[in-house]
């Protein structure tokens, strides 16, 4: 190439030296001629070369960047804040009415609890069912059921977590029942009716031949007995280096959601007389981030031993907001529309720090990062409109709802990872 510019140049050169009139050219002799011929075509190749290489360039360069865009990875941290085409921040946005919500009646859904049933239980304003989420620059695509039913044929679908986890089971089993035409034919696998206390639920999708199960796993590691020789105020112990024994059934799946968070607060440890241990350590002085952490750094580390993730897609997601008027958890106020000011609720330390876990895995995780928009909807709690309107819920959420916004993100990702087209 450089050879090629220096004769090029050198030509250019000697064209500006020379006349190019008719009467030059007449009176020059057949050699010379011959040799203007020589030296044009040399210069129309070489422009030619240069051109047809720029054009080359230019189309590879636009055919590959959208493709890295989409594929790329941020230290093994799957692209989350891109949405499905790579163009914007899909958890950047806006709660706005749109009339076109629910997307499902409840009541109707034999596994939609009863306690989160709202509508169901009495609430008398509707304006928390027609919320829909608005990315600044961008749309959660408008979901085609049936094609989405398509795409999960022959899947199996995972949640583990705690009953935040349940709640989206839930939402995403009604959800996807809203366009099977028999409901004959959607069923819990071991006849179990849906309580907040069982280990695993199983809901099966007979005409498509899919499940979408639950596994009820709230702190995602072993909490085990006592330890030998240990205070009178231990009355057992989250073994932070040891998965839960029950993750050995999470494994042949194809999608694994995740959550945990609600489940690490004093009242539900140390008040209940559980500390954390490493190894045959009792560890009482440890703080509850220090142990998020470190039971989050198992989870990865099992993740990449044991998951096959060409296979299987796992997504982690990030501490739902609770809207409590304080910590005692026991005064709760529901409001009528979304609020505009998140007040600290739209950071988690354990938000942070899954993100911050996530980032440095080898294993591809696809973090859905809810915290931020779930923090605006302390209209959507489930709060006196319960199974037990005597005991306030700012924790839980009322289906339809926020839950399903979640699962619309969820299965987008799906769609496209997939190659399936949404609507």
């Amino acid at each position: 190439m450089v050879e090629m510019m220096s004769n090029l140049s050198r030509t250019m050169s000697f064209n500006r030296s020379a006349s190019f009139s008719r009467r030059g050219l007449s009176s020059a002799s057949p050699r010379s001629r011959v040799g203007w011929i020589i030296r044009w075509y040399h210069v129309f190749v070489v422009i030619g070369f240069l051109v047809s290489s720029l054009v080359v360039i230019t189309a590879a360069y636009l055919h590959v960047l959208p493709s890295f865009a989409l594929s790329s990875h941020d230290n093994g941290v799957r692209k989350s804040n891109y949405s499905m085409n790579g163009s914007c921040n899909v958890y950047e946005g806006s709660w706005i009415l749109d009339d076109s919500y629910p997307l499902y009646n409840a009541t109707e859904c034999p596994f939609a609890e009863k306690g989160f049933d709202c509508l169901g239980n009495g609430r008398v304003d509707q304006n928390y069912l027609k919320w829909r989420w608005k990315p600044v620059d961008c749309d959660v695509p408008k979901l085609d059921v049936r094609n989405v039913l398509e795409m999960l044929r022959s899947k199996r679908i995972v949640f583990v977590g705690d009953s935040m986890s349940r709640t989206q089971w839930e939402s995403l089993i009604c959800l996807l029942m809203s366009g099977v035409a028999d409901k004959r034919t959607v069923y819990e696998m071991n006849g179990n009716k849906i309580t907040k206390r069982i280990r695993y639920l199983g809901v099966r999708f007979s005409s498509f031949n899919f499940t979408v199960e639950f596994f009820r796993s709230v702190f995602l590691v072993q909490q085990g007995q006592m330890p030998k020789h240990a205070p009178k105020r231990v009355s057992s112990a989250l073994k932070l280096d040891e998965i839960d024994s029950i993750s050995s059934r999470w494994i042949d799946s194809d999608v694994l959601v995740f959550n945990t968070g609600h489940w690490w607060v004093p009242g539900k440890l140390f008040e209940s007389g559980c500390y954390f241990q490493v190894g045959n350590s009792l560890k009482l002085g440890m703080s509850i981030p220090t142990a998020f952490e470190v039971a989050v750094r198992t989870w990865a580390s099992w993740i990449e031993k044991n998951i096959n993730t060409n296979r299987t897609r796992v997504f982690f997601r990030t501490f739902e907001p609770s809207h409590w008027k304080d910590h005692t958890f026991k005064y709760c106020t529901v409001t009528d529309q979304p609020v505009t000011e998140a007040n600290g609720r739209d950071r988690s330390i354990f938000s942070d720090t899954i993100l911050e876990v996530a980032k440095n895995m080898k294993a591809p995780i696809n973090v859905l990062r809810i915290t931020s928009m779930s923090a605006f909807r302390s209209d959507a709690h489930v709060g006196k409109w319960s199974a037990n309107p005597s005991v306030p819920d700012c924790s839980h959420w009322c289906l339809p709802g926020v839950p399903d916004v979640w699962n619309e993100i969820l299965l987008s990702y799906l769609l496209y990872e997939y190659n399936f087209p949404s609507k």
